[in-house]
């Protein structure tokens, strides 16, 4: 890769070249992208790939060296230090060894101590007493007939969702849905989907591995733009409208209505992904499932991976039904359906009421969280705000321009804080430092 397209300045912007150089490189040593020992072009070579004064790559080096980022012998070059500081360690993570450190806040990280044991114990003895030969058989493609119903009940009630159990599909996991359209939708002449962005990472690249194009849509304080959405061409689009990952925002009315008018335009479909629903703890009123505007063209998709553990791999989708068989048939040719105990544990917990009782203790819990999180960023970063509906387990957190994000990250790594930056989420971008 040509250094001028790894490390770019902007002479516009109102941060300093050599400000812009430094967190460029602090940057991609902090994502893993350049390693210890990589030898960096002299100052003069990249003073010229950038079309900058020598000075400044100078300075920008020198500052780098103090900081141990960077190792310089005369005659000998500029390489990435082999002793990084402990700020420089790499913050990532999925494919990678974390950090062990103190408090670890990445997104989706899970607090092990709110599962409800009792209850679920409680539960699954109550699903494996009950169960009979027919149970411990080859489960039901698309789920427990019992907890299909259950949750048909369930999410018209607390959602609004306009289903019936015949249309829901138990998964393992929100990634399974993902892998099934992407085999499901080619079959509807759909080969692209939109996305929004900023979005989750993994998310875009098990869409790009089910062979589906990724059209990346942009996300505003409204949620997704729809006007943007209609110029990719896509006729699908996944989208997170109540608490937009990760930015927080919440489609609005208009939105809502516009996103729907354009799956009838272009005979297309949107997959609502509802990833965080139970734990909605803002002063305002929860907006009920984009689902029920348009049974017709919205798949809506759920999962107890927030609301009690992602180790249950446990998901589901409400869909069309003239899209019922079709799932069912692409399924029937990856695998033979879900682990059954699992699904009839938590049929148990919601027929009993225990998973409503354990939601209004998580969402006491998080309120409480999440106003610490508001008062700590009033005291320590009062030039910061923090965006998005108070509801899920993360909060996304707008910086003062001043403020690099990456150097950030480090120090807050350095004191055995891991964290995630906004750039992290972003498609094919990467904003200038601020």
């Amino acid at each position: 890769m040509p250094w001028q397209t790894l490390i770019d300045v902007t002479r516009d912007a109102p941060v300093p070249l050599t400000a812009q150089i430094q967190g460029t490189i602090r940057q991609e040593i902090a994502e893993g992208t350049l390693r210890p020992g990589v030898r960096l072009p002299s100052s003069r070579q990249l003073a010229e790939d950038l079309r900058v004064s020598r000075s400044v790559v100078v300075e920008a080096y020198g500052q780098l060296i103090a900081e141990g980022y960077l190792e310089a012998l005369r005659g000998s070059g500029t390489w990435i230090s082999q002793h990084l500081p402990p700020s420089a360690v790499p913050t990532l993570l999925d494919d990678g060894v974390v950090p062990d450190v103190r408090w670890d806040l990445r997104p989706g990280t899970i607090d092990g101590t709110a599962f409800p044991q009792r209850e679920w114990l409680a539960a699954y003895q109550q699903a494996l007493t009950g169960a009979g030969g027919r149970e411990l058989g080859y489960p039901p493609l698309s789920g427990a007939t019992a907890l299909r119903t259950e949750l048909a009940g369930y999410l018209g009630r607390t959602r609004g969702v306009r289903t019936t159990p015949r249309q829901i599909m138990v998964t393992s996991g929100f990634a399974q849905v993902l892998s099934l359209l992407g085999a499901a939708l080619p079959r509807l002449g759909i080969d692209a989907l939109g996305m929004e962005d900023p979005c989750h990472h993994r998310q875009r690249q098990f869409v790009a591995e089910a062979g589906l194009r990724v059209r990346s849509v942009p996300v505003d304080e409204d949620g997704i733009d729809v006007d943007a959405l209609a110029r990719t061409g896509a006729r699908a689009v996944l989208v997170t409208p109540a608490h937009q990952f990760p930015t927080g925002a919440t489609l609005s009315t208009e939105r809502r209505a516009a996103l729907v008018r354009w799956a009838e335009d272009v005979d297309g479909f949107v997959v609502e992904d509802d990833y965080d629903g139970e734990l909605w703890f803002d002063e305002t009123p929860r907006p009920l499932a984009l689902q029920r505007l348009c049974p017709d063209r919205v798949l809506y998709a759920g999962t107890a991976s927030k609301s009690l553990s992602p180790a249950l791999r446990l998901a589901w989708i409400a869909v069309p039904p003239r899209l019922t068989s079709l799932l069912e048939q692409t399924r029937a040719r990856r695998d033979l359906g879900s682990e059954i105990l699992t699904q009839l544990a938590f049929t148990e917990l919601l027929a009993s009421g225990g998973f409503d009782r354990h939601l209004r203790r998580r969402r006491a819990r998080l309120r409480a969280r999440r106003l610490l999180l508001e008062r700590a960023v009033r005291n320590h970063l009062p030039d910061a705000r923090i965006l998005g509906a108070a509801a899920g387990l993360h909060a996304y957190v707008e910086l003062p321009r001043h403020v690099d994000e990456p150097r950030l990250v480090a120090a807050a790594l350095h004191r055995s804080v891991l964290v995630r930056g906004g750039a992290h989420f972003r498609h094919g971008t990467r904003p200038a430092p601020d």
